[in-house]
């Protein structure tokens, strides 16, 4: 983290230098007269000694009204990923917020440096959604106090600190890997990405732990993240192998295996069937359909944003909500 995060003072440095709430030190610099002199003096030293200037936050806080959340994300591009920040829009339009972004790409560099930005850019709170954070590099964003929803990130319970993760592992486990080993002998292949991120990484590592419980053959293909790198790939794999069941990250390189697939004329189903972990509405609008496991991520970004203004405006809140991800069978498995 860089040196220049302390060049701003806030306000919630203020208030822990004076041991005191937001809302006290908001009081003092709005001179309400509700604040006694005692805790008026220990807010003003701690303002004259950290060099704190009121911004429109202090003002904002008069009225126990934060406004500006800052949002990261690892794209927009991705469909699950609009789908959640139309949901964290639309509830921020509602109830009266601001929406700062911060996108944050596909290498750690990139995600630290968004990191450094929204937490320059004195955010009132915060949604963190990328897979490239580790737990301890999320966790140092409440070291400024700004109230923080992580989602699909577990975090240790904490002050203004909550987390949606994601309940995938045991639907592909149970419902999809073994009721397949056990009632067929096809093998299963699992399509991994080179950056492949916390949550494929976990999937990856069920699929690999639930095959050599079962003591059946699997294989992991390594293939990069676009639609023409998978049709590519597999459009020469399917040359040689003619029957399997591939486990892909998204509906649209699921939809790359499929069209390989059948271009080599292999048959879906029957020959080949396809997964998509992380499947949105278009799964439902190819041909033929996209298997999935569907999370309704526009609701999840509703329920990131209600979350985060729970912990803004201190009511009381679940620290850790699940949101799981059920299996839903369309064309492409039997």
């Amino acid at each position: 983290m860089s040196d220049n995060y302390k060049d701003r003072v806030t306000i919630y440095e203020v208030a822990s230098v004076a041991g005191v709430s937001l809302a006290t030190v908001s009081r003092v610099i709005n001179k309400h007269p509700n604040v006694t002199p005692a805790t008026r003096q220990k807010v003003e030293n701690a303002i004259q000694k950290l060099g704190y200037r009121p911004s429109a936050l202090a003002q904002a806080l008069a009225t126990s009204k934060t406004t500006n959340i800052g949002i990261i994300i690892p794209s927009a591009n991705y469909v699950y990923i609009s789908n959640m920040l139309h949901g964290i829009i639309n509830t921020a339009n509602r109830l009266g917020y601001l929406i700062t972004l911060f996108v944050t790409g596909d290498k750690k560099e990139d995600a630290l440096t968004a990191m450094d930005k929204l937490i320059t850019s004195h955010v009132d709170g915060a949604i963190i959604f990328d897979d490239l954070f580790e737990e301890e590099e999320v966790t140092q964003i409440t070291n400024y106090q700004v109230p923080v929803v992580v989602v699909n990130n577990r975090l240790e319970p904490a002050e203004k600190v909550a987390c949606i993760t994601f309940g995938y592992e045991s639907t592909l486990r149970e419902e999809i890997i073994r009721n397949h080993l056990q009632n067929r002998d096809t093998k299963m292949y699992f399509v991994s990405l080179p950056n492949n991120g916390r949550l494929l990484e976990r999937l990856q590592r069920s699929f690999v732990n639930t095959h050599k419980e079962e003591n059946r053959p699997y294989e992991v293909l390594t293939v990069e993240d676009n639609y023409k790198k998978h049709y590519e790939y597999f459009s020469q794999y399917f040359k040689t192998v003619r029957s399997g069941f591939f486990v892909a990250y998204r509906d649209s390189l699921a939809n790359a295996i499929v069209n390989a697939a059948m271009e080599n004329g292999l048959k879906v189903p029957e020959d080949i069937e396809v997964l998509s972990l992380v499947g949105t509405r278009y799964a439902n609008q190819m041909r033929p359909k996209i298997s999935s496991m569907i999370l309704d991520m526009e609701k999840v970004g509703t329920k990131a944003l209600e979350l985060l203004v729970d912990i803004l405006e201190g009511q009381t809140y679940i620290p850790r909500q699940k949101v799981v991800a059920p299996y839903v069978k369309k064309e492409t498995t039997k």
